[in-house]
């Protein structure tokens, strides 16, 4: 089973997103995202993102969402991650904001692992004392930690 540390890093963590809207919220986590894989044009990455939230949003409730898209021509999934402390309307299942976000995408030929991810994600997350720590975690390097901790559990 792959874990969360191996796709997400330090470096793919906002500890305070700037965005006050959805498409501002995955801008700012596909700019971390590009940063992974230059190969990547941050507009289609959005667009593709923006067209699943058409679907149906992904703010799964409990102030988290984890907007998702497959994109051609990359070769591994990438992960990122923020957290909106103030919260932000992300037209959760819930009605209410969403405060932590993770982002997620995968090449266009892997549903299996694309899922897997998604669902440890979500499984990560319906923990309410894991969405309080990533909340209470200071900087990068914690949340970071807070994520692989909760990454070791079974």
């Amino acid at each position: 089973m792959m874990k969360l540390s191996e796709i997400i890093g330090p470096e793919c963590i906002i500890p305070q997103l700037k965005a006050t809207d959805k498409k501002g919220v995955l801008e700012e986590l596909s700019e971390v995202i590009i940063q992974q894989d230059t190969s990547i044009s941050k507009q289609i990455l959005v667009k593709v993102l923006m067209e699943r939230e058409k679907l149906g949003s992904t703010g799964i409730g409990d102030g988290v969402a984890i907007p998702h898209g497959k994109l051609h021509g990359i070769r591994r999934p990438l992960l990122s991650f923020g957290r909106s402390l103030g919260g932000l309307d992300f037209e959760s299942m819930d009605g209410q904001p969403a405060h932590l976000f993770f982002l997620l995408v995968a090449p266009e030929n892997s549903a299996g692992v694309h899922l897997k991810v998604l669902a440890k994600i979500a499984r990560l997350l319906k923990n309410a004392s894991f969405r309080k720590e990533l909340m209470e975690a200071e900087g990068r390097d914690e949340i970071y930690e807070t994520i692989v901790q909760g990454d070791q559990e079974p």
